[in-house]
């Protein structure tokens, strides 16, 4: 192989023909939007719809300033400084690969504990939108009552120290205030994770957490800024050596290339207190109703995802597009997602429910998509009662089917005692794994020890068809295995 080509804005002309460049003068775009939490998900949405619209000669002012505020950031804005905060997007398709330089970030803020670099750039005039991928459990929410959880650490440390703050909620109000005092003005504030009403979510922690130190600027805020819901959908797997050994096979020596699927979709409220790019050129949605677009994927695909990773994990099965040629698993997924969940997912334009369970089934067994089991099953506590948790509880008002959702959480249980079913250990895979294996090492001989985590469950672990079904289940996986107890659901 030829020596490779080191990413950078002064070798983008000695790159192959194959690969697509900037066409754009990068030296001459202004910053419009920080994002906060420049992981791979980003940089394969949001930043290439806002690249696409560049290479047509649009939003020229709306380049992305790159913000962190955790040590993994800093580690992110380090690679991506060395080469000119350019990413290359490997697209896999079982059909073939292709490679792209995406150029629509231009700068990445120092990541600080106290984060004064971060609201100084917010407080700039130019920066009209702060947008977000800090994961659905960063919000600092109860997982219940969904309200923001005052008693968490970092949430005091900010209500006492606002203008010190170690959160990005925080670090968004300071620089409100700062905007509000100069006359800046207001900032729309663009959530793009996985979370039902992400905008109202995130205007809820904002708003909530000014007003433990300042009710008067929660109010401005309140009255002054934006926050649009948004649903956001592409397959990104994790980088690690095989994807960087992508990016060398086109002759690129990239530190943080990315790969996804060729899928995207991008459902936004358009709601912008200071403008926005015309992201809908780039083939993104704007909607007046964003919820059914974020009730279809949520429940359907990021549901999906939970319901085959805990069975993958506890029978070693390492990515999910091999989960999907177990033909228990895909089986199981698709009667849940087809004779529970669906009961509770709302039409939206243009795809029925059942459609859309055949496209994921689909974009999940691409085996080109290289996603780990480990990585979708990661943060369950999260991800449980964000997209699964909620249906229970919409199914036994409703009084419709439990059974498969009671063994979805059964599974999950049974992952979390941290052994899988050859023997080998499944290392810790939580935020709260401290809590949640001790949990279920007691739910094995007695079930109701996983329901009584009330942070999780509520009060799930009341008598009910659901925590019937779900002791029957949990003793099952022990009694018989994950197959068994699969074939034995899926007989039903």
């Amino acid at each position: 192989m030829d020596e490779l080509i080191r990413l950078s804005q002064g070798n983008l002309a000695r790159l192959p023909p194959g690969i697509s460049v900037p066409s754009y003068d990068r030296a001459l775009l202004a910053p419009g939007i920080l994002h906060i939490g420049v992981g791979n998900f980003h940089r394969a949405h949001q930043s290439w719809y806002l690249h696409r619209l560049m290479q047509d000669g649009l939003a020229q002012d709306w380049a992305i300033v790159g913000a962190g505020v955790r040590d993994a950031d800093a580690k992110m804005r380090s690679r991506l400084a060395e080469q000119d905060y350019l990413t290359t997007l490997i697209e896999l398709d079982p059909s073939g690969t292709s490679a792209e330089i995406v150029g629509s970030m231009v700068d990445f803020v120092p990541v600080e504990k106290t984060n004064g670099p971060l609201i100084r750039a917010l407080s700039a005039p130019g920066i009209r939108i702060v947008a977000m991928t800090v994961t659905e459990g960063g919000y600092y929410t109860d997982p219940v009552s969904n309200d923001l959880d005052a008693n968490h650490p970092d949430v005091r440390h900010d209500a006492a120290h606002p203008d010190a703050p170690v959160t990005a909620f925080g670090a968004i109000i300071a620089a409100i205030r700062a905007r509000r005092d100069t006359g800046s003005g207001p900032i729309s504030v663009l959530s793009c994770d996985n979370l039902l009403g992400n905008g109202d979510q995130a205007r809820k922690t904002v708003v909530s957490l000014a007003s433990l130190s300042d009710p008067a600027l929660a109010d401005w805020i309140e009255r002054n800024c934006s926050f649009p819901n948004s649903m956001v959908d592409c397959i990104v797997p994790a980088t690690g050596p095989a994807e960087i050994s992508l990016a060398e096979g086109f002759g690129l020596n990239d530190t943080a290339p990315v790969t996804h699927e060729n899928f995207r979709q991008w459902v936004i409220e358009d709601k912008f207190c200071s403008g926005r790019p015309d992201w809908d050129i780039a083939g993104a949605t704007f909607s007046d109703n964003v919820h059914p677009y974020e009730t279809m994927k949520l429940r359907l695909l990021n549901a999906g995802h939970q319901v085959i990773a805990n069975p993958g994990e506890i029978l070693s099965i390492e990515t999910i597009s091999g989960c999907m040629t177990h033909p228990e698993i895909e089986a199981f997924m698709r009667k849940v997602l087809t004779d529970e969940i669906a009961h509770h997912v709302a039409p939206v334009p243009d795809i029925s429910t059942g459609a859309y369970i055949d496209l994921i089934a689909r974009r999940f067994a691409n085996p080109a998509i290289v996603d780990t089991t480990r990585r979708v099953a990661f943060d369950g506590s999260s991800r449980h009662t964000g997209f699964v948790l909620p249906v229970v509880r919409d199914a036994l008002d409703a009084g419709t089917p439990v059974r498969g959702l009671a063994l979805v959480e059964a599974l999950w249980a049974r992952m979390c005692a941290g052994v899988r079913e050859d023997g080998s250990a499944i290392e810790p895979n939580d935020p709260f794994w401290e809590h949640l294996a001790p949990a279920a090492v007691a739910a094995r001989d007695r079930p109701a020890a996983w329901l009584e985590q009330g942070q999780f469950y509520g009060d799930l672990a009341q008598d009910s068809p659901f925590s019937q079904a779900f002791g029957h289940w949990l003793s099952a996986l022990w009694a018989m295995g994950c197959e068994a107890t699969l074939r034995a659901y899926l007989k039903e």
